[in-house]
C-alpha cells in the first residue's frame, strides 16, 4: 500500500527540484511584497484604528480593481504559456499585445470609477456600529489614500503584463529581483514619510501611499527595461509595440477562453468586497480585526498561490506539448504537497495569532476577535490550499468557463448568501459566522476534487492561426 501511495502522490528529487525551481522566485517575490505589506499595515496601525481601517477599505476596493487585471493577463497567459511550450514567439507577441491593450482600458475605466465613485464606496463600509465621528475620520483618510494611489494603478499594471508573461515562461528570476527593488524601496519611504524620519514630513496614510506609488514606477521601470534590454532571452517582447496586429482568430480564441476568467477574478473580488462590507455592518471593531486576520493570512497565503502558479506554469508546459499523462501526474503530486505545505503553515500561523495581533495599537477587544479570525483560517488553511491547486489545474488546460463556474460561482452561490443572512438575519456572533463561512470551503473542496479527478481540464489549446 505504501509503495503506490508514494508513486502516486510524492515525485522523485528531480521533481522537486523542477518545482522549486519555478516556486521559489514566485514565493520569494510575492513573500518578501506581502511582508512589506504587512509591515506597512502595522506601521499604520501603529498610527491608530481609523487610519489602519482606512487603508484597509481603500485596499479592498483596489483589490477588486488588481484581481480584474490579474483575470484579463491571465487569460491571455493561458496562450502564453502553451505557445511558449511549442515555441511559438509570434503567438507569444500577440498574447502579450492583448494584455497591454485590455489593461489599458481597465485603467481608464478604473480611474473613472474611482474618482466619480470612490467616497460612495468607502462609505458602504462605514454604516456599522460604531461613533459617527470615528467614520467621518475613516471616510477621510480612505479618500485621501484612494486618490494618491490612483497615480501608480497605470504602472502597477504594466508591471502585471510582463512579470506575467515572464512567469508563464518559467522565468521567476527577473519578476523576482525587480520586485525585491520595489519593496525595499516601499519599506524605506513607508518608514520616513508615514512618521516623518531623516527631515521628511510626517504624512501618516498619505506617505504609505506614496511610498507604495513611487516602488510602484520603479517596478515597472526595471522590469521594461530589462526585458527589452535582453532581446536574445526575450525576443517575444522584441517588436510588441511596432504593431498594435492581434489575429482575430487569436481573439476569438482569448476572449472564449479568457473572458470567463476575467469575469471569474472579478466576481470573486467583488465578492470578496461584500464579504467584508457584510461584516463592517456588525461595527467598525470588525473591520480592523478583519483587517488584521487578512494581513497575516496573505503573507501564508503565498505559499499556495506560488504552489499554484507552479501548477499553472509546469502542467500548462506539459498540457501544450499534448504529454497529457505527464500533467495529471504533476498535477496530483502538486497538490499533495501544496495541501502538506499549508498544512505546516496554517499550524504556525496559529501559533502566532496571539504576537501577531498585539502588535497594532489597537483595543483589546479588536485584538481578540483578530486572534480568534486568524486561528480560524489557520485550522482551514490544507482546505484553502486544496481549492487553490484545484482552481490552478483547472485554468492551466484552458477550461475558463468551469473554472468561472468553480470559483466566483461558489462565492456568489454559496459564500456572500451565506453570510449576508447570518451577518443581518442572525444574532450570531461575528466569530461564528466568520467560522462558518471559512469552513463552507469544504463544498468547494468536494467539487474541485471530482473535477481534477475526472480530468476535464486535460486538454490543448489549438494553434493561434
Amino acid at each position: 500500500m505504501t509503495q503506490p501511495f508514494y508513486r502516486k502522490f510524492i515525485g522523485n528529487a528531480a521533481f522537486y527540484k523542477a518545482v522549486l525551481a519555478v516556486t521559489i522566485p514566485i514565493l520569494l517575490q510575492n513573500g518578501i511584497t506581502n511582508f512589506v505589506s504587512m509591515l506597512d499595515n502595522i506601521m499604520v496601525g501603529r498610527v491608530g484604528t481609523q487610519q489602519m481601517s482606512a487603508v484597509a477599505i481603500a485596499n479592498q476596493l483596489f483589490f477588486v480593481f488588481n484581481l480584474c487585471v490579474f483575470g484579463v493577463t491571465a487569460g491571455a497567459g493561458i496562450f502564453t504559456t502553451q505557445y511558449y511550450g511549442r515555441g511559438d514567439v509570434e503567438g507569444m507577441r500577440s498574447t502579450i499585445r492583448f494584455k497591454l491593450i485590455a489593461v489599458g482600458i481597465f485603467c481608464v475605466a478604473g480611474i473613472a470609477v474611482f474618482l466619480l465613485f470612490g467616497e460612495n464606496l468607502i462609505a458602504l463600509y462605514l454604516k456599522g456600529q460604531g461613533v459617527k465621528g470615528d467614520a467621518e475620520a475613516t471616510l477621510h483618510y480612505a479618500r485621501s489614500y484612494m486618490l494618491i494611489m490612483l497615480i501608480g494603478i497605470v504602472a502597477f499594471s504594466i508591471t502585471q503584463v510582463y512579470a506575467g508573461t515572464l512567469r508563464e515562461t518559467g522565468d521567476t528570476l527577473l519578476p523576482m529581483k525587480c520586485g525585491f527593488t520595489a519593496v525595499a524601496i516601499n519599506l524605506a519611504f513607508n518608514y520616513v514619510l508615514i512618521y516623518g524620519k531623516l527631515g521628511f514630513p510626517k504624512l501618516g496614510v498619505d506617505g504609505a501611499a506614496i511610498a507604495t506609488v513611487l516602488s510602484r514606477f520603479v517596478e515597472a521601470f526595471l522590469i521594461i527595461f530589462m526585458t527589452h534590454r535582453k532581446k536574445e532571452k526575450y525576443p517575444f517582447f522584441t517588436g510588441i509595440y511596432r504593431s498594435l496586429r492581434i489575429p482575430k482568430t487569436l481573439v476569438k480564441y482569448i476572449m472564449v477562453k479568457g473572458m470567463p476568467l476575467l469575469v471569474n477574478e472579478a466576481l470573486w473580488a467583488l465578492g470578496t468586497a461584500i464579504l467584508a462590507q457584510c461584516f463592517s455592518v456588525r461595527g467598525l471593531i470588525v473591520v480592523a480585526a478583519y483587517n488584521i486576520s487578512s494581513t497575516i493570512f496573505n503573507v501564508f497565503m503565498v505559499v499556495a498561490l506560488s504552489l499554484g502558479n507552479a501548477i499553472a506554469i509546469m502542467v500548462g508546459h506539459q498540457l501544450g506539448a499534448r504529454r497529457h499523462d505527464d500533467a495529471m501526474d504533476t498535477a496530483r503530486k502538486l497538490m499533495f504537497f501544496a495541501v502538506v505545505s499549508c498544512a505546516v503553515c496554517g499550524a504556525i500561523m496559529a501559533a502566532l495569532a496571539g504576537p501577531f495581533a498585539n502588535i497594532y495599537n489597537t483595543t483589546a477587544e479588536i485584538k481578540d476577535m483578530a486572534k480568534s479570525f486568524i486561528i480560524i483560517v489557520a485550522i482551514c488553511f490544507p482546505i484553502i490550499a486544496f481549492v487553490n491547486a484545484c482552481y490552478f489545474t483547472l485554468r492551466s488546460g484552458g477550461k475558463t468557463l468551469l473554472t468561472c463556474a468553480f470559483d466566483g460561482g461558489y462565492v456568489w452561490v454559496i459564500a456572500v448568501p451565506l453570510v449576508y443572512i447570518l451577518t443581518k438575519a442572525t444574532s450570531l456572533s461575528v466569530v461564528v459566522i466568520f467560522a462558518i463561512c471559512q469552513y463552507s470551503e469544504i463544498t468547494k473542496a468536494v467539487a474541485g476534487y471530482i473535477l481534477v479527478k475526472k480530468g476535464v481540464w486535460l486538454y490543448t489549446i489549438p494553434n493561434r492561426t
